[in-house]
C-alpha cells in the first residue's frame, strides 16, 4: 500500500470515529430544512440525514445512522465540506464526488475541491462500496431538494 493511499485510509477511519454532524438537530425557527432516510440494503446501511438553510445559504447538516466505517465517515466529511456553502455549492460538490464513485478509478479525485473527500477515490474500485461512500451524498441531496420543495418545511 502506498502512503498515499495509508493517509487516505486513516483519514476515513478517523472520520468514522469522529462523526462530525452525527445527531439530528433540530432546525432554528425560520430556518428552511428538508430530511430524508437513505437505507443501502445490500450492506444495511443507514442514515437519516437533514439539511437546514436560510436562503442559499447551508446552515447545517446533521444525522443519524449506522452503518460501516465507509459510509459513516462519508457523512462526516460531508458535514465538514458543506459548512458554509451555498446550495449550489454543494450540489456540485455531490456531483463531483459521484463522478469520482463511478469512475472505477479512472478519475483522480481533486484534494482542492473535495478535501477529505478525496479519500474515498480508492472506494470506487469497488462497486460494492461506492453505494456505502455515497449513502450520505444522496441523502443530502434529497433533503436539499426537500427543503427546496415549496419553501420547505420551516423550523
Amino acid at each position: 500500500m502506498s502512503d498515499l493511499e495509508q493517509l487516505y485510509q486513516q483519514i476515513i477511519l478517523d472520520h468514522s470515529k469522529r462523526r462530525n454532524g452525527e445527531g439530528l438537530v433540530d432546525p432554528e425557527p425560520g430556518h428552511s430544512w428538508g430530511e430524508t432516510h437513505q437505507h443501502n440494503p445490500v450492506c444495511g446501511d443507514q442514515i437519516r440525514l437533514r439539511v437546514e438553510t436560510v436562503g442559499e445559504s447551508i446552515q447545517r447538516i446533521s444525522w443519524e445512522g449506522d452503518g460501516c466505517s465507509i459510509s459513516m465517515a462519508s457523512a462526516s466529511v460531508l458535514v465538514d465540506l458543506a459548512a458554509g456553502e451555498t446550495r449550489e455549492e454543494l450540489v456540485a460538490l455531490a456531483e463531483q464526488f459521484r463522478t469520482v464513485m463511478r469512475s472505477r478509478g479512472s478519475v483522480e479525485a481533486d484534494e482542492e475541491v473535495l478535501g477529505d473527500a478525496a479519500a474515498f477515490a480508492g472506494v470506487s474500485r469497488f462497486p460494492a462500496r461506492v453505494k456505502c461512500a455515497m449513502l450520505a451524498w444522496v441523502a443530502a441531496e434529497q433533503a436539499l431538494a426537500a427543503a427546496d420543495a415549496e419553501g420547505g418545511q420551516k423550523g
